[in-house]
């Protein structure tokens, strides 16, 4: 395999959408988790505080009750971490801006030292993939600690309090877990179900029954495995999505730690969802659907044929961890090699929130730390994708500080309907957030503006004049710094990750080839090869390596998509892309046919 690297023409600039932006997506099927947990989490403090007489201390408070948004999709055992790791940041972030403050009040310093901890936000949880709601919640209340009045005395308490509340938001976070231990898996079982059915059904909308004649299934999907199922984009992204799904799911079975009897149920299930994608015309999307459905609520967890399952599609689990992670890569090698495409995204991050609250802070706004927030909030993947945030932030707070305006009567009637009003806006924040980002962001203005009052009742006009300023303001500058700091490297992390795919084809098919009675050089799928004679490497091994092909297909998809979004970017190898996603799913599907061949014969029963 070559090394070298094709050049391509570069490309005039992409076009921004617009009408697109603001579209209204179906909600998340766990919408009302992160809403329900976010007002427990943060309403008893809150409450503790009013009936204390303390309510200037809910920022702090407020530090450790915003951890509860997070990890909702991840199984119990590894939530418990990732919560635990969640409160440990925000605990650090507020440590460092509580500091600062009571050394400096220098708002040129503070906005320095805010872009900084932004860029690290950004780093951090891209790296850490933590998920929703990303970096913008640590920005958000490390920014307003740093602008919070403070002496070096009052940090202990403050962090006290934080941390008393970042405990009680990982007790609310993990408390699910006593009345449906399994439910984060199941959700990701039912996901990857769903998807693979939609493939199922993408295939046959490209590939008709009608179509297939005498020649029998078996010898129509190798004719078109021959001729790499050249189907379209959208049966491609089918099964794209279908494949990170399916990948997803035994992320989380792997993450689950134990198997006890329901978690080998959901094994069996994802293993039928690879098998529909090996096999699609042979599966019924009918049948994955309603198992995907029964695994809602608390019905029992579906148990398919039990018994006739192959023990290799299972994965031999002590033999699977013996070969170390899906990628192959070490954690502290994982960390380093994921730094270096994360830098742009940190340099855009640190330079538009500086510059944000620089030019906030020229035309005399009060609270810069709004401005800062706001260009943090913009930075995603690609430079398409934050010109979409930054449409969807600057509509969901215009409309916020009108909703402000009408609602801030209500809360001045006292500290108990302001803690009141703000509990019933992070309920609508998180509920309707996942529809689309500015409709979240309807709610979460006036939240943020309620917030602000908790020291004190203040002038709505004031309040309202300042927000939208550095909404504009943060939004414009934000995106600038956008364009200015292009991620030249995005067409060489394609490069990456298309080697990482072949490499890792290549290994499964040598595998392949290695176990398959006979078989000689070259006889494996793509360009594998095998002994002929002796025994083969083991189920474990190609069981890795399938895991490992899996995790360098959907890393190529989403690094391809992040890519595509980028302005002034050389021409993409998309022709290239696509012939090592059909191959590589090529590949995968001859393993689910090597390991499960029972499996693979239930499916076409």
């Amino acid at each position: 395999m070559s090394s070298a690297r094709p050049r391509h023409r570069a490309t005039p600039v992409r076009r921004l959408p617009l009408a697109g932006a603001l579209r209204l997506n179906r909600p998340s099927d766990i919408w009302f988790k992160p809403a329900l947990s976010v007002v427990v989490a943060v309403g008893v403090p809150n409450l503790t505080l009013l009936a204390l007489g303390r309510l200037d201390l809910a920022l702090y408070s407020m530090a450790g009750s915003l951890c509860a948004l997070y990890a909702h999709n991840l199984p119990y055992a590894a939530r418990g971490r990732a919560l635990a790791r969640v409160v440990l940041g925000m605990l650090a972030s507020v440590a460092i801006a509580l500091v600062t403050a009571s050394l400096t009040s220098s708002a040129v310093v503070l906005v320095a030292v805010g872009a900084l901890l932004a860029a690290a936000h950004k780093a951090v949880t891209d790296l850490t993939r933590i998920g929703p709601p990303g970096p913008v919640i640590f920005t958000f209340i490390s920014s307003a600690s740093l602008f919070a009045p403070q002496t070096l005395g009052q940090v202990p308490g403050h962090l006290a309090l934080a941390a008393a509340a970042g405990a009680w938001a990982w007790f609310v976070g993990m408390a699910p877990g006593l009345v449906r231990p399994h439910g984060p898996e199941r959700r990701a079982t039912a996901r990857a179900l769903n998807a693979a059915a939609g493939y199922v059904d993408a295939y046959a909308a490209v590939f008709p029954a009608g179509e297939r004649g005498e020649r029998g299934e078996r010898g129509e999907r190798g004719e078109r495995g021959e001729r790499g199922e050249e189907s379209g984009p959208g049966h491609e992204r089918a099964r794209a999505a279908a494949a990170a799904a399916v990948h997803a799911a035994w992320q989380s079975l792997l993450a689950a730690g134990a198997r006890p009897g329901p978690r080998r149920a959901l094994e069996r299930l994802v293993v039928r969802a690879e098998v529909a994608l090996a096999a699609p015309a042979d599966t019924d999307p009918a049948r994955l659907r309603t198992w995907a459905r029964d695994l809602r609520g608390t019905h029992p967890v579906p148990r398919p044929e039990p018994g006739r399952d192959a023990d290799e599609l299972l994965g031999v689990e002590v033999e699977l961890l013996a070969a170390g992670p899906a990628d192959g890569k070490s954690g502290k090698r994982r960390w380093t090699e994921g730094l270096g495409p994360l830098l742009p995204l940190a340099l855009r991050t640190a330079l538009g929130c500086a510059l944000a609250g620089y030019v906030s802070l020229a035309l005399g706004v009060g609270r810069p730390y709004w401005a800062l927030v706001t260009a943090a909030s913009l930075y995603q993947a690609n430079l398409t994708l934050t010109w979409s945030r930054g449409v969807q932030r600057v509509v969901g707070n215009l409309v916020g500080v009108l909703l402000f305006a009408a609602v801030a009567p209500l809360a001045h009637l006292g500290p108990a309907a302001l803690v009141l009003c703000c509990l019933a806006f992070n309920f609508g924040a998180e509920a309707l957030i996942t529809r689309n980002y500015w409709l979240g962001s309807v709610c979460v203005t006036p939240m943020a503006l309620l917030i602000s009052e908790f020291t004190g009742f203040q002038e709505p006009g004031g309040l309202i004049t300042d927000r939208v300023v550095d909404t504009l303001v943060g939004a414009v500058v934000g995106f600038v710094a956008a364009v200015a700091v292009t991620n030249r490297r995005a067409g060489d992390r394609i490069e990456d990750a298309l080697d990482t795919v072949e490499r890792a084809r290549e290994h499964a098919a040598r595998l392949i080839a290695a176990e398959r009675p006979g078989s000689g050089p070259g006889s494996g799928p793509g360009s594998g090869s095998g002994s002929g004679s002796g025994p083969g490497p083991g189920p474990g091994a190609l069981e890795a390596a399938r895991r490992r092909l899996a995790a360098a297909l959907v890393e190529l998809r989403a690094t391809t998509d992040a890519a595509s979004g980028e302005w002034w970017q050389r021409a993409l190898p998309q022709e290239r892309v696509m012939l090592a996603e059909q191959a590589g799913h090529r590949t995968l599907a001859a393993t689910v046919r090597r390991q499960g061949p029972h499996v693979l014969e239930d499916a076409e029963a």
